[in-house]
């Protein structure tokens, strides 16, 4: 099969190199562009990056060349689909200047994300919203999709399945790792030892997006907290639910969420729920298959009518580049670009 060429943009921060680890071997995509700042064009990417992730860099993507951000060259590479993991002011130019010249964007910013038109997509929760894109001109034209938020990710990926039971309020207080600040991020003076009880503009983010991707309106209660560990956000979550439920028909919930799972990048079990006390824990995050793309949950139990438990997302993978390959690989089958009858 001829994989479908795609760009990663801001290809050597964090969220970049995720995309280019997980885009290293894809069965469907094969990246033929990659950009990052001015200063790292020409460069081999193995030179220029400061790797972050706790693996070594995948031999194939080491000598990628750096290019300048160009849509005439991108576009005579056989480029279609561009995956953005620039910073939000930067995006808010870019990518519906990308859309207006034809490419598929499927972006990690916030930058657009609330735009009517413009789906915050997570296939496993959402997938129908996809469908927004011909409201932004597709297939005539070019579009833009969207993650959440991270912490959101993780959120809506454990609640979806009860939605049905009516989600009258969201209590979350998440606990977030130094790499959702991107790199360099915080300084070490400020993390080590140490925790930080605000997160700018997060609250409010989570608040909106689970609202708009569940399609739901309860009240939402959130705080957001860095801690001092590297890799994975830990949620601590109330639910106040119209439905009695018991606890084993969320477990029963959570096993059976098994949607979408024709698309590569998707586990076979999306929720993962463990009965060990102790679990999740953020050294969980890199767990899984795909790697990172499974949300753990624990803890679970019922107090005066309200459902509690802890979930585990990692915040680079399915909660921002893993998500954004995922959304990429959804609207490919769901438009026709190219069929699979099983996983591979």
């Amino acid at each position: 099969m001829e994989k479908i060429k795609v760009a990663v943009i801001g290809a050597t921060g964090a969220v970049g190199q995720v995309f280019m680890w997980m885009l290293a071997d894809h069965p469907w995509f094969e990246v033929a562009y990659i950009t990052a700042s001015a200063a790292r064009v020409n460069q081999e990417y193995a030179s220029t990056v400061h790797w972050l992730l706790p693996f070594e860099m995948p031999t194939s993507i080491r000598h990628t060349i750096i290019s300048e951000f160009n849509a005439d060259t991108m576009k005579s590479k056989g480029v279609k689909i561009v995956f953005s993991a620039l910073p939000a002011e930067v995006a808010a130019e870019a990518e519906p200047h990308l859309r207006d010249l034809g490419f598929y964007i499927f972006s990690n910013a916030s930058a657009m994300r609330y735009d009517k038109n413009v789906p915050i997509l997570i296939p496993e929760t959402n997938l129908s919203t996809l469908d927004l894109i011909t409201d932004q001109g597709y297939p005539e034209n070019g579009f833009v999709v969207t993650n959440s938020n991270c912490v959101t990710a993780g959120l809506a990926m454990a609640i979806a399945p009860l939605k049905k039971y009516g989600i009258k309020e969201i209590s979350v207080c998440s606990y977030q790792a130094v790499s959702g600040a991107g790199y360099p991020g915080l300084s070490s003076f400020d993390i080590t030892d140490n925790v930080i009880p605000y997160i700018a503009k997060e609250e409010e983010k989570i608040e909106k997006e689970i609202k708009k991707i569940l399609s739901i309106d309860p009240i939402v209660y959130s705080y957001c907290v860095r801690v001092p560990v590297m890799f994975g956000h830990l949620e601590a979550v109330w639910l106040t639910l119209e439905q009695d439920v018991t606890t084993d028909m969320i477990l029963q919930d959570w096993e059976n969420f098994t949607d979408c799972n024709e698309l590569p990048s998707t586990p076979e079990r999306p929720v993962v729920y463990n009965h060990t006390n102790a679990f999740p824990q953020a050294k969980s995050a890199w767990w899984g298959t795909p790697h990172g793309m499974e949300v753990y949950t624990g803890r679970l139990k019922k107090k005066d009518g309200r459902i509690g438990f802890i979930l585990l997302v990692n915040n680079l993978v399915k909660g921002s580049a893993g998500g954004s390959i995922q959304n990429a690989e959804a609207f490919v089958t769901r438009f026709g670009l190219i069929k699979q009858e099983s996983r591979q």
